[in-house]
């Protein structure tokens, strides 16, 4: 006979946990958590003001063959060797030629600025194909060397190399800043209207959800705070390390979407103990005990999936997963201090505002009737459970057909000619290509490293690896090998036939690097390198692309785990690893479809069609992964509750899908919203990855959370929650929603019900 259960969240004689012990002290002592909150925010912001550090996308891969001919340029040619940027020249009604005057008053006043290494007048040159003053006289671009990468001089900088330019500008010159001093001079990044937008359409679901003023606006005062109070966290860290440009706009994303949704868990809790008589602050005890504790397994399974991107072994990447994890942590701790403590400052008063009749309060009316509730969710739970099979494949083929376009990814860099013509490096990139080519945007440099070479040997050497370079296919225009003042080292530049983000130049790159400089320096102790920012760029993609199967295997292995322990079921957590990465590879297609194939990305602000930003399914993959497991803990934690207390597998199912889907429905439409909302952003990196998490959590919250997970719980049945004995032993214990604190009898469950049950 199955266990009894004198109540869903556990009986009077349950010992309270440490979440039970923290859920009714924050409750009772609400004056003291809100203000010991609102106290930590301001001293936060003050510290992160007054000693937080910035962003920038400065980022080194030591040992790669970028680096390698960097530092070989840095010691036999520094001036050669420093990071190079382009600031951009043209007059439509006169040659350039006639600004002489200014030009070098420009480039002596560039010359003396912090941190420049060389810079290059266009006009003591001649003309040419490839610059840098195009044929016709009307476009030129100075090309500035730095000893630092430009991205990280910080916004004042620009105030002097504006002062050096001003004279040509007086003289009717159009000026546009390309490369990395065009990132600089980039707007400075406000998601505001993105949060606004998510926030507008939460308020929207958790209204007609809740159907309660104060029920809705807490879980998004919560998650403010949260992400406020992280956010500064972030800004301290950054003083001490390096974080892209783009990770307060991640952590944001990740912050509010997580945020919300663990407030939304409790809440939902706290709410049905009201109705079932209890009183606050218990009430807020044992919804801490309950779905905190799902809430925890949540939190740490996403901090997991992102800490796992350190795997990459990139620090670039590896801290964009620590950004992500600083406000799913503060998302975690608000979860557990500062909700319960706004519901016992609330009481008992939650659903007095309201703008229509509360859902859970009908399915409670109907309880007490001692009625059956015949709700939507309930009817379609049943047809799950009467047709598994045709719900399993139904999932399965929204999910393969959405992912097709996977098998065409593209990985590369986004390069300035998506971005919007409203930025300067677009407009200076329009100019460099329509001067000189789509290839003059990413110019590779080639390196030839000849230290070891006898000087007899030289000249032959030189003129072999000319006649290799002028033959390499995809180059349009390759210019002479020159030695630099020592004569060890040989630099000559390739210019592509295509733009720098297209695959051609990556394959120019690659076959220069593993072809033609090994056949030019074959018998000979020289070296080749090809070096440059489009050069360092494709190492980036490459070590990507040959570690992302890493990453995957690592959180997949990872979060099975978590989802073993915490559950007690290997199928149960296999079923979770496989259909997370089906829904994962679902939404890489979906993301592909548009960006890449050019499906509505021009409506999204994208112009044309861009490969997919290397590091951007690394991060989709560890970011999703995690998410994905809200719902997942959530819904596996009311199925187990009832198997615990029924015995009966597939009735549990239907049970717990009754009970979780309209939440489940409305975190995900929440979440969606945040996530939609950055694709207004004018980041094309933004854009893509607001719109890769929403239709990911879109996917998981319908396709496989609705449709595949019910089915095959209601296929595997008791089985699903089967261990074998010798690893139930060597497993920690974990309950994730307290089940047992009310529930003596389920350790006396049936020997048959399922081996590795939990304890």
């Amino acid at each position: 006979m199955p266990p009894t259960h004198t109540g869903e969240e556990g009986g009077e004689t349950a010992a309270p946990g440490v979440l039970r012990r923290l859920g009714e002290w924050c409750a009772r002592h609400f004056v003291i958590v809100i203000v010991a909150w609102l106290v930590a925010l301001v001293a936060l912001q003050a510290l992160n003001r007054s000693h937080g550090g910035t962003y920038s996308d400065d980022f080194s891969l030591p040992g790669v063959q970028s680096e390698q001919g960097l530092d070989v340029l840095k010691q036999h040619d520094p001036a050669a060797g420093g990071y190079g940027s382009q600031i951009v020249l043209h007059d439509g009604q006169k040659a350039l030629t006639s600004l002489s005057s200014q030009m070098s008053t420009t480039v002596g006043d560039l010359q003396k600025l912090p941190h420049v290494l060389a810079v290059q007048n266009p006009l003591s040159g001649s003309s040419s194909s490839v610059g840098p003053l195009s044929s016709d006289g009307k476009t030129a671009y100075i090309t500035v060397r730095f000893d630092v990468q430009p991205s990280t001089l910080g916004d004042d900088y620009l105030h002097g190399v504006d002062d050096a330019v001003q004279p040509l500008r007086s003289a009717g010159a159009d000026v546009e800043y390309g490369g990395p001093l065009g990132e600089l001079a980039r707007p400075a990044a406000d998601d505001r209207v993105s949060e606004l937008i998510g926030f507008a359409v939460a308020i929207v679901v958790l209204l007609v959800g809740f159907g309660s003023v104060l029920a809705a606006g807490l879980p998004l005062l919560t998650a403010l705070i949260s992400v406020i109070g992280g956010l500064a966290c972030l800004g301290l860290l950054a003083a001490a390390f390096t974080f892209a440009t783009v990770s307060p706009t991640l952590a944001t994303m990740i912050g509010l979407g997580v945020g919300i949704d663990y407030a939304l868990f409790l809440i939902t809790r706290h709410r049905q103990n009201l109705m079932d008589g209890k009183d606050p602050v218990r009430s807020a005890g044992q919804a801490a005990a309950t779905s905190g504790r799902a809430v925890l397994v949540s939190g740490c399974t996403v901090i997991v999936a992102l800490a796992g991107l350190s795997a990459s072994g990139v620090s670039f990447i590896g801290k964009l997963g620590l950004a992500a994890a600083v406000t799913v942590v503060s998302a975690v701790l608000g979860a557990l201090t500062l909700v319960p403590a706004l519901l016992g400052l609330i009481g008992t008063r939650i659903d007095r505002y309201r703008v229509r009749r509360p859902v859970a309060e009908a399915e409670a009316e109907a309880a007490a009737a001692g009625t059956v509730s015949q709700g939507t969710w309930h009817r379609y739970a049943q047809r799950v459970e009467r047709r598994p099979w045709r719900f399993l494949a139904a999932g399965v083929t929204a999910v393969v057909v959405l992912a097709i376009p996977v098998l065409s990814l593209q990985l590369g860099h986004i390069g300035d000619g998506a971005d919007p013509t409203s930025f300067t490096d677009r407009r200076a990139y329009d100019l460099m290509t329509d001067a000189f080519g789509p290839g003059s945007n990413g110019p590779l440099t080639v390196v030839i490293d000849q230290t070891a070479v006898p000087s007899s040997q030289r000249d032959t050497l030189s003129s072999t690896a000319q006649k290799d370079l002028n033959a390499v296919a995809g180059a349009a225009t390759v210019t002479p090998l020159t030695a630099t003042q020592d004569g060890d080292v040989l630099i000559a530049t390739v210019y592509s036939k295509k733009s720098p983000q297209s695959a051609d130049t990556t394959d120019l790159t690659n076959r220069l690097v593993d072809d033609t400089l090994p056949d030019a320096v074959s018998g000979t102790d020289a070296k080749g390198y090809v070096t440059g920012t489009t050069a360092a760029q494709v190492d980036f993609r490459d070590i990507v692309a040959s570690r992302l199967p890493l990453i995957i295997g690592v959180v997949v292995a990872l979060s099975f785990l978590i989802i073993l322990i915490v559950f007690r079921g290997l199928l149960v957590a296999l079923k979770a690893a496989v259909l997370n990465v089906l829904s994962i590879t679902a939404s890489y297609g979906v993301v592909v479809a548009v960006f890449q194939w050019g499906w509505g990305g021009p409506a999204l602000g994208v112009s044309g069609k861009v490969p997919i930003e290397s590091y951007v399914p690394m991060m989709m993959f560890a970011i999703i992964f995690g998410l994905s497991m809200d719902y997942e803990i959530f819904l596996l934690s009311r199925v187990h509750e009832a198997w615990l207390r029924t015995g009966d597998a597939k009735a549990s199912v239907a049970h717990a899908l009754e009970i979780t889907a309209r939440v489940i429905s409305c975190a995900a439409l929440i979440m969606v919203s945040v996530f939609a909302a950055f694709i207004v952003s004018d980041n094309i990196v933004v854009k893509m990855l607001g719109l890769g998490l929403a239709v990911s959590v879109l996917i998981d919250a319908t396709v496989v959370r609705l449709l595949m997970v019910p089915a095959v719980l209601t296929l595997l049945g008791r089985h699903a929650w089967w261990t074998p004995r010798p690893l139930d032993r060597i497993l920690p214990h974990f309950d994730t929603e307290g089940e047992h604190q009310g529930a003596p009898g389920v350790r006396d469950a049936p020997a048959d019900r399922a081996p590795g049950r939990a304890s």
